[in-house]
């Protein structure tokens, strides 16, 4: 190994962070074999931490211009740019990375998003001709999308949406009425406890015992400690 290939350690202080779906590692990184494939899902995931608005999404083309990016793709016998293409192909295949074709004045330009909720109905908004031309170099196109109310209650009061919490939310949806869930996010609001578990704990509790029967009916503090309880209160 070169001397310029070492990694020589972390630096001290505060160092930003990505964060990764647990779903990676137990589904998806035992299946990958393809480094190509594994470097770029990995990009992927970094890269779209960085952009800002409510639909992130990668184009090719600013992944093809990453030197940083092509020179982790080279392989001996296969240009940059075709490593590139290959891991992408692999990763779209997977199903790990969507991806949509618009078609611009200047030509074709393919968008990337993650395989998330927020993904696909990013890739069925644009099937449906539901984007126009933001006028911005970075971000190239403005989505049109309406989310099921779970997913925007969820996002505007307690954190970012991932694969694992729609999916949670998805099941919350089944189990309670819409309402006892916008009550119970209210209440881990106004307590400033938001976490899902908090709220979970809220609705099995009006769930178990009848939600309108509860003792501390409009008395948030004391909802707050009863719920903190136990592991809760970490």
């Amino acid at each position: 190994m070169k001397p310029s290939q070492i990694f020589s350690g972390f630096t001290p202080g505060k160092i930003g962070t990505t964060p990764i779906p647990n779903p990676f590692f137990s589904e998806l990184l035992p299946v990958i074999e393809h480094l190509g494939e594994l470097k770029v899902t990995l990009y992927a995931f970094w890269a779209l931490y960085k952009k800002e608005g409510p639909f992130r999404y990668l184009r090719k083309t600013e992944m093809a211009e990453d030197q940083r990016l092509l020179s982790a793709l080279q392989e001996a016998d296969l240009p940059a740019e075709e490593s590139l293409e290959d891991a992408l192909e692999r990763a779209f295949a997977r199903g790990t990375l969507l991806k949509a074709s618009i078609t611009f004045s200047r030509g074709v330009e393919v968008f990337i998003f993650l395989n998330t909720p927020k993904g696909r109905a990013a890739i069925e908004a644009i099937e449906a001709g539901k984007w126009k031309p933001s006028g911005e170099k970075e971000s190239p196109i403005h989505l049109e999308v309406e989310l099921p109310n779970i997913f925007t209650l969820y996002e505007q009061n307690i954190g970012a949406l991932t694969p694992m919490i729609a999916e949670t939310l998805r099941d919350a949806e089944r189990s309670f009425p819409y309402s006892w869930i916008e009550e119970a996010i209210t209440i881990a609001v106004e307590n400033n406890v938001r976490k899902w578990t908090y709220i979970n704990a809220i609705l099995d509790g009006w769930q178990t015992r009848g939600k309108d029967a509860r003792e501390d009916r409009g008395d948030t503090e004391k909802a707050r400690r009863k719920y903190l309880k136990g592991w809760f209160d970490d």
